[in-house]
């Protein structure tokens, strides 16, 4: 009978299930007891849901971008630069360049830091139009890019200068922090949950 029942709960359509699983909710809260944890859960289910969905939405759009980077846990401590792993799995750095800033990826698997066509454009990047672009593999293939050079890159109490990067519209909204960053550091390492990047001169923190 218990089977029959769990079996056709499993087939029931959403159309069915969600009405039904609304019922149960607020007849749990209404039980002296209970009620207080279920709106708890409730109300922390929506709050992560919402987060989740700003944090993916952000990788398409700089101006969610920047909403969600106020989320991230990015801070100083003595020489080191700490970046706490956001709920995604990984790791996000609020950098400044070219007079605006951005949520960028650190992507150790990455050669090069790579710049979103648009983001160049808004940082005034001096992108060189070359006869022959460069062919980068990514996970979605392989896509043609230009080079350019960015100035001064801040981020926490690391500056990187004269540091080249690529640029394609292929990356979308998608900014990322590679290996020729990296490789400038004193050291990097990955601590459980948190990134730690120690530069060889830290500088005040931007």
């Amino acid at each position: 009978m218990f089977d029959s029942i769990l079996k056709l709960w499993a087939e029931a359509p959403l159309a069915i299930l969600i009405p039904a699983g609304l019922i149960v909710l607020l007849v749990l809260r209404r039980l002296p007891i209970v009620g207080p944890v279920v709106n708890l859960a409730v109300w922390l289910a929506i709050g992560a849901g919402l987060y989740f969905a700003l944090d993916q939405r952000a990788r398409l759009d700089p101006y969610l971008g920047s909403i969600a980077g106020l989320f991230d846990k990015q801070e100083v401590v003595g020489r080191e630069l700490r970046i706490r792993m956001a709920p995604d799995g990984h790791f996000w750095a609020n950098v400044r360049f070219g007079g605006i800033e951005r949520r960028m990826l650190v992507d150790s698997g990455a050669t090069f830091t790579a710049i979103s066509s648009a983001t160049a454009g808004e940082a005034g990047l001096a992108v060189r139009q070359e006869p022959f672009p460069l062919l980068i593999r990514t996970a979605n293939g392989t896509i043609a890019a230009q080079s350019s050079e960015i100035g001064e890159m801040r981020l926490g109490n690391i500056v990187a200068r004269d540091l080249a990067v690529v640029v394609s519209p292929a990356f979308g909204e998608t900014n990322v922090i590679g290996m020729n960053f990296l490789s400038r550091l004193q050291s990097w390492r990955v601590e459980g949950r948190t990134l730690v990047l120690v530069p060889h001169h830290p500088q005040g923190a931007g």
